[in-house]
């Protein structure tokens, strides 16, 4: 479970929760199946479909150097229906 970095609440997250969509950032280095057998197996839930986008890092500056913040992933996970993820249901109220 180190990928899953934790649960994304944003406007548009909250909207995907009705329908039964989680979001998540993850480390940029695993792939959906990884993340899909991740999910399986820590929350105990029947995947359906996982998709991704990758975000990009921001830009830092210290002095004359720039530099940048590490990028990540973020995954939006579809369960079936009649399975939930306890953690999360308290944010569809």
């Amino acid at each position: 479970m180190d990928g899953i970095k934790y649960a994304v609440f944003t406007e548009k997250s909250l909207r995907l929760l009705g329908k039964n969509q989680y979001t998540f950032n993850v480390e940029s280095g695993f792939t959906k199946t990884e993340i899909k057998h991740w999910v399986k197996l820590f929350f105990g839930v029947k995947v359906v479909v996982v998709n991704s986008h990758r975000l990009p890092g921001k830009g830092r500056r210290i002095g004359p150097i720039l530099g940048h913040t590490m990028h990540y992933r973020r995954m939006i996970i579809t369960l079936q229906p009649g399975y939930s993820i306890p953690l999360l249901d308290r944010e569809k109220n």
